[in-house]
């Protein structure tokens, strides 16, 4: 005897940053009417930065989708959260061990506490594990100073995926990933945690439905970006396994949402929402599991150890440079003490002195403090992945390839 049922999954960056994101409070109110249609079984959100904005998206949308949890991290909150039409039984959420830098004011990654948010539902007798995430964003594709993060982010979702999912027949994945097809962080997600991309899994994929992000049919996508890269980047997802006996069909992929607001001229994120729509059938049936491609899979796993070297080196490299700001700050500093300036000029002299001291506090702890945290939080995520690469060139992850079709 099979257990059918059809699962529609949604999920959308909302780029809801207060102060800063524009027509956010339109937008927000347009995002929770459109979830508060019923078209929507699960949603994953990130960038919802703001308490109200959460709580107002909770109230409309709580007729159809009455259970939600928002996950609180770091300075702002994670921005991650997830409404189901399930009852939620158990949350958990983990925050990235790196994630960008506490100088870094303009890209506000590190103040906004990223990471991966797990909500567990039972819909009819199946249990689903339920994740959203965000990983740190790219913001100069030439010279990304934060590919090490976004790499070793992608690797601790995945472990936690994996760890997490052991006794859940599915797992689905929402999220602004930050990441192409094709690049490593991407590969580390698919084969580490054996995850489908639902793009490639569709029967059925709508026109024109490929980049999520900076794309031509977005208000808020740059004039320059819309002649160099017309279908924009995908870089949102979702991504789902299943147990064997438990068979997930891929039925639809399209974006679900107008191109703009309702009576307004603008998108309702700078990111385009994705909705798919999965059939999911429980039998008695146990399928052969999916294969791996083994090659490709060590490969990932080699080059995340390279990237992370190359980090360490450069961590090295700051920590000495930091040093020598240091004692060049301090020697200014020295030679200014006990000094008189002339009266006229004092309280310019003085608030030279204490900008040099301020200079002076944070590369003694960028030299130090902070080398520190980020050199282990990249020692943790390299060793992690020596394990599983050992593993899987020694032949002992069979029971990790065979846990999922």
């Amino acid at each position: 005897m099979s257990v059918e049922t059809d699962i529609n999954v949604f999920t959308l960056n909302c780029w809801g940053i207060p102060g800063i994101s524009k027509n956010r409070k339109t937008r927000m109110n347009a995002i929770a009417k459109e979830l508060s249609l019923g078209k929507y079984d699960i949603v994953c959100l990130q960038e919802v930065w703001s308490d109200n904005d959460y709580i107002h998206i909770k109230k409309l949308a709580h007729r159809v989708l009455p259970y939600s949890h928002y996950f609180y991290s770091g300075v702002f909150g994670s921005g991650v959260c997830i409404f189901s039409r399930y009852v939620i039984e158990n949350v958990f959420f983990h925050q990235w061990p790196v994630n960008g830098y506490i100088h870094k004011f303009h890209h506000g990654d590190w103040f906004g506490g990223k990471g991966i948010g797990l909500c567990r539902v039972i819909c009819k007798g199946i249990s689903i594990n339920i994740y959203s995430a965000h990983l740190h964003a790219e913001y100069n594709h030439r010279n990304d100073e934060y590919m090490a993060h976004r790499v070793l982010q992608a690797f601790d979702m995945s472990q936690f995926i994996y760890i997490t999912s052991a006794n859940a027949d599915i797992v689905i994945l929402g999220g602004d990933l930050n990441t192409e097809p094709g690049d490593l962080s991407y590969k580390i997600i698919c084969h580490n945690a054996q995850l489908q991309d639902s793009f490639f899994q569709a029967q059925q994929v709508s026109a024109n439905c490929v980049g999520t992000n900076e794309s031509v049919r977005n208000s808020y996508t740059y004039k320059r970006l819309c002649v160099e890269k017309p279908a924009g980047s995908r870089i949102d997802y979702v991504m789902y396994k299943s147990r064997p006996g438990i068979v997930v069909q891929c039925l639809q992929y399209q974006f679900p949402l107008p191109e703009q607001v309702p009576e307004q001229n603008f998108s309702y994120s700078d990111h385009e929402a994705l909705q798919v729509s999965l059939r999911i059938v429980k039998t008695s049936n146990v399928f052969e599991d999916a294969t791996v491609n083994k090659t490709e899979y060590v490969e990932a796993l080699k080059e995340c150890g390279a990237v992370c070297d190359a980090a360490l080196t450069r961590l090295n490299q700051d920590k000495r440079s930091y040093w020598i700001y240091s004692a060049a700050l301090f020697l200014t500093l020295l030679c200014t003490t006990g000094s008189e300036a002339p009266f006229s000029c004092f309280k310019t002299y003085d608030i030279i002195r204490i900008i040099v001291t301020v200079l002076l506090c944070f590369t003694i702890f960028m030299a130090s403090i902070w080398n520190r945290m980020e050199v282990n939080a990249i020692l943790a995520g390299k060793l992690g992945i020596e394990v599983v690469h050992s593993n899987l060139v020694d032949g002992n992850l069979s029971k990790r390839e065979n846990s999922y079709s």
